[in-house]
């Protein structure tokens, strides 16, 4: 598995020697190897292809023209989690915002347009300008309104754009940041697959997982304890469904940035090795790195050509927030098993992540807010859910390949759930069979009352092709006895 990455793109360093012609092709060109800026304005002008997460535009093959790009500002409430919504600050959109794409040399004309429903004023600053406040000077715009200024791109690489109206840390908190690539005059090397990722952390009136609107939190912000930090803006962003896809074999790009406002991440793919690292943005070539940091503001571009099949999953390893507060995303490699690569045995001790469970003793123990009927007990099961069992069986009930098993249309789970009702309640321990795949880990024991675990169960049997099976109080209790013995 080959691994390029490209952080953040661009220092003053002069380049080191190419270790094989292969990486020359990939190294950003030297500032003496630059085009002087141009008072000449391009000729021909093209609209910006703007995509948004985890899309990309396609690669620009021409020479440096005048780019029109055409960027809307729009507030708006979106789930920031199941059951969870949040009034997000946008750029066309999307958490982050569109991804622009541009060439060294080109003429950038650039329209802000901030949506008349908006609320309030916003402006954009793009760490790719050479120029006061990187565009944010020039671009304050108020609801219902437009402005546009230009600047032309002198460095290439790959740069965060963010708004920058008072009070920024608020705008950028709110999901106002995106990505910019300036590609070199020549371009990249050509890959099968590229996408857009990138990381931020939100703060929320409520807790992790609570339902309902949740406003943003200044205060949290500025002690810098996230409730969230996600990629691509919501929990489950590039899981299930949305999971990236490669094939064995392909070559794929990621163009990952951090937004912040606050916090440094340390990507990291489990399983994989960085086979080299543009270090902090410069040339200076850094080999077999296990996790990158990416500054808050800034980007990497990781490229790997994929050689077994199997999960690749993206997360920040500053653990807890991949496994408690949402930094996690996968990458689905299709193909056929390739021994010399990967046996795919797992040890029992490799991995096991514990969930946010939080042990108490039990005279600590809050007063137990009672489901009162089924729908009830579901959204008090997916709560729970969400905040201790996803960790490992992920928000879509698919669990982990060879690590943790599945409880998407899991026979072992509706095969019996009394046994389903211990498991819960008193962990587990050795080998068992799911769907026909073999697992052999451990599943702690939670920390659950007996109505969390009626809850939880009620919710996991509704889900994902189960049985539909409602687990009751009194059912947990006639399988484990009174609460507390």
């Amino acid at each position: 598995m080959r691994f390029v990455i490209l952080s953040s793109l661009l220092a003053c360093n002069p380049p080191a020697p190419p270790a094989s012609e292969a990486e020359s092709d990939l190294s950003w060109p030297a500032q003496a190897d630059r085009a002087a800026p141009s008072n000449k304005k391009p000729e021909a002008k093209v609209d910006a292809v703007l995509t948004s997460p985890p899309e990309v535009p396609p690669p620009v093959d021409r020479d440096p023209a005048t780019v029109v790009v055409e960027l809307e500002v729009v507030e708006k409430v979106s789930e920031i989690a199941p059951g969870v919504e949040y009034m997000f600050w946008t750029f066309g959109g999307s958490v982050p915002g569109q991804f622009i794409r541009i060439r060294h040399g080109d003429m950038v004309e650039f329209h802000l347009k901030n949506h008349p429903d908006n609320k309030v004023p916003h402006n954009i600053d793009l760490h790719a300008v050479t120029g006061p406040g990187g565009g944010a000077t020039s671009s304050l715009t108020p609801p219902g309104h437009e402005t546009v200024f230009s600047f032309q791109a002198l460095n290439p690489g790959l740069y965060v754009y963010h708004c920058a109206t008072a009070p920024v840390g608020m705008h950028i908190a709110n999901g106002m940041y995106g990505l910019i690539l300036v590609e070199p005059p020549d371009g990249l090397p050509p890959v099968d697959r590229e996408y857009y990722v990138m990381q931020g952390d939100f703060y929320t009136l409520g807790g992790f997982g609570d339902r309902g609107l949740q406003p943003f939190d200044m205060e949290k912000a500025l002690k810098e304890q996230p409730d969230y930090v996600l990629f691509n803006g919501k929990v489950g962003a590039l899981t299930g469904d949305t999971s990236l896809i490669a094939r064995q074999g392909e070559t794929v790009r990621l163009y990952v940035g951090n937004g912040g406002p606050n916090l440094v991440s340390s990507f990291h793919v489990i399983g994989e090795i960085f086979d080299s690292v543009w270090v902090e943005g410069g040339s200076n070539v850094n080999h077999d790195v296990q996790t990158t940091l990416i500054p808050a503001g800034g980007a990497t571009i990781v490229e790997f050509e994929v050689e077994a099949p199997g999960e690749l999953i993206l997360v920040d390893h500053a653990i807890f927030r991949a496994f408690n507060k949402g930094a996690i995303g996968k990458i689905e490699v299709e193909g056929d098993a390739t021994p010399s690569v990967y046996t795919g045995q797992v040890s029992q001790d490799v991995y096991l992540p514990e969930g946010s469970a939080v042990q108490r003793m039990p005279d600590a123990e809050p007063p137990v807010s009672r489901a009162k009927t089924r729908d009830e007990r579901i959204a008090h099961g997916q709560e729970k859910y969400r905040e201790v069992c996803a960790s490992c069986h992920m928000i879509d009930g698919k669990g982990m390949k060879g690590a943790f098993p599945p409880l998407a249309g899991s026979d072992y789970l509706n095969a019996d759930v009394d046994r389903a009702i211990r498991v819960v309640a008193n962990g587990l321990d050795g080998e068992i069979t799911v769907n026909g795949e073999t697992y052999d880990s451990v599943m702690p024991r939670l920390a659950f009352s007996h109505e969390d675990t009626a809850n939880v169960l009620t919710y996991v049997y509704s889900q994902w092709d189960n049985n539909g099976t409602e687990v009751t109080r009194e059912h947990v209790e006639k399988v484990l006895g009174p609460e507390g013995t």
